[in-house]
């Protein structure tokens, strides 16, 4: 008894606990969470700089979109609810155009610079003499700005002085308005678009290609497949989630498409509109016309399309997955 005593008097004069474990403190226990979660730890200021990066905009933009704000962002307005919205979806003369013309420079542009894109990236997949030079090559066109890439390309198809129609003319063929004619302006810049842009799905893809291994496709050559069938029935299946990621990016980007349609067609996307998709009739109803309630309201219907879209690629790649 006299023992136990003694060690019950001694562990409270020293403040130490029975088991022999040292009591833990506020600081102690911090930095113990904190290195157990620290990869959270590290990536917190960078994940609520760009939550707040993204959350304040996007608040700002739906606030608008519910006013009558116009002619300044700092004039006094009131609040219309839905109404933006109702005369925005009502607008069949420029709205449902301009989304018409979205849908149709994204899902062309992204189609065909996905076919080249898989054609070059498998060309490039097996090693040749001169590859890196071949590689260089083809990623110049992503060197430029597409404000510069635009200009180029304005001078290139110009009407009149433009190498497009004097090359036509060798062969008898006759001149094309390119981007002065109201049915081929939009088609032009698509080509332009896919000219720039393959380029980057081809690095994507390579890279998928890259990282597989050679025993599938082994095995299929020994199986007697030939060289469609190794490609349909083992690399395109193998290689699907790095597709749909570069569909997922590019679609994404092509969406957005602004700057090489004002670059080369100024206000309004043209005369007749005729290159009028989403983002030049947002910013035209912004910066031409002042009225920021109306483009608020078409940048958040912009901006729900884009982000069904995204739900619909990520929820294909996840079964692409499993």
């Amino acid at each position: 008894m006299s023992v136990v005593a003694n060690r019950k008097s001694s562990s409270a004069s020293t403040g130490a606990p029975e088991n022999g474990r040292p009591k833990r403190g506020a600081w102690d226990s911090f930095s113990h969470w904190a290195n157990k979660h620290r990869k959270w730890v590290l990536a917190a200021p960078a994940m609520i700089f760009t939550a707040l990066l993204i959350a304040f905009p996007l608040g700002w933009t739906l606030y608008l979109s519910l006013t009558d704000s116009s002619g300044s962002v700092r004039a006094d307005s009131e609040f219309i609810g839905l109404e933006n919205y109702g005369e925005v979806l009502t607008d069949f003369d420029r709205f449902w155009p301009a989304v018409g013309r979205t849908v149709y420079f994204t899902g062309g542009a992204l189609a065909f610079e996905m076919a080249l894109g898989m054609a070059i990236a498998l060309l490039l997949w097996r090693p040749f003499r001169g590859e890196k030079w071949v590689r260089v090559a083809i990623l110049l066109p992503l060197v430029a700005t597409p404000v510069a890439v635009g200009m180029m390309w304005s001078l290139i198809l110009d009407p009149n002085i433009g190498f497009a129609n004097q090359a036509l003319s060798w062969f008898n063929i006759p001149a094309q308005p390119w981007l002065a004619g109201r049915d081929t302006a939009l088609t032009t810049l698509m080509f332009v678009d896919i000219w720039q842009w393959t380029p980057m799905v081809v690095l994507i893809l390579l890279a998928g290609l890259t990282s597989l291994s050679d025993e599938p496709d082994e095995a299929a050559r020994v199986d007697g497949a030939n060289a469609w069938q190794r490609f349909w029935y083992v690399t395109f299946p193998l290689v699907m989630p790095v597709f749909i990621t570069a569909i997922l990016l590019r679609g994404i980007d092509a969406l957005k498409t602004f700057d090489i349609l004002y670059a080369t067609k100024g206000k309004g996307g043209g005369s007749f509109n005729e290159v009028e998709t989403l983002n030049v009739y947002a910013y035209g109803l912004s910066f031409d016309y002042n009225e920021y309630g109306m483009s608020s309201a078409v940048l958040i219907l912009f901006f729900m399309m884009i982000v069904g879209c995204i739900w619909l690629l990520t929820a294909r790649k996840k079964r692409s997955n499993r």
